[in-house]
């Protein structure tokens, strides 16, 4: 059996996978603090944001809290993080687009050309956390040529429970073993395997920046291993 035997849709994790949100959010911070004259460690507060990430899901689905999506949690672990970094008083508009600013992340440089030859045999979306308004307002920035946008806000359930990937694969009509989960973190992807979806790894060793220690390298024979999205185009025999 190759890779591709079967597929129909390629669905793809996004953060950290399709786009570097790392460096683009500590751009948009560092953008941020230079037009109002705040000098902060904008590298501290990115990698913060980002920290409250996961924790925050986690009360959705643990059923603590009633759904919210990742603009709201967003919003929340920022009003967090102004008190933290001695950052009150901003106004509402400017919270407001600093926490856009998870909507407005650059692609890795390989995304959007991998992704225009897979989209030529295959249906492509995300697969993603993130909210649907927040999805396509980065995809449309980013010119990411998705056919469709899924993900946890469509599903009302957060990866990686197995109802995300589940009702993910049920929307496109398709069984789960008719879609590939594209994604740089090796849990995600065992967690699509355990509903029997195929699986694409590709490395990001500069996502969590220098000192990254978690998902170097793929830790199981997934489908596909490379470390480009022009790799998986490749191994699912996407001309380009």
């Amino acid at each position: 059996m190759t890779p591709r035997d079967n597929v129909k849709a390629l669905l793809f994790d996004v953060f950290g996978t399709v786009v570097d949100w790392r460096t683009s959010t500590i751009r948009e911070l560092s953008g941020f603090g230079r037009g109002r004259g705040l000098d902060r460690d904008w590298t501290a507060f990115a990698d913060r944001w980002r920290s409250l990430y996961q924790p925050a899901m986690e009360e959705v689905r643990a059923g603590r809290r009633p759904w919210a999506n990742l603009d709201t949690l967003h919003r929340e672990s920022l009003e967090t993080l102004l008190a933290e970094f001695d950052m009150r008083g901003l106004a509402a508009h400017e919270v407001d687009h600093l926490n856009r600013a998870w909507h407005r992340l650059d692609p890795w440089p390989d995304a959007v050309g991998g992704l225009r030859r897979l989209k030529t045999r295959y249906v492509i979306g995300p697969l993603s956390n993130g909210n649907v308004a927040l999805l396509t307002n980065m995809a449309k920035r980013a010119g990411l040529p998705w056919d469709v946008i899924l993900g946890a806000e469509v599903a009302r359930a957060y990866k990686p429970l197995p109802e995300c990937y589940k009702r993910n694969a049920e929307i496109l009509g398709l069984a789960p073993a008719e879609v590939m989960l594209v994604a740089a973190h090796n849990d995600d992807l065992a967690a699509a395997a355990a509903v029997g979806y195929r699986t694409a790894f590709v490395a990001r060793p500069g996502e969590h920046g220098p000192h990254q220690k978690k998902d170097l390298h793929a830790d199981r024979a997934w489908d596909v291993v490379t470390d480009s999205f022009h790799g998986v185009a490749d191994a699912m025999g996407c001309r380009g």
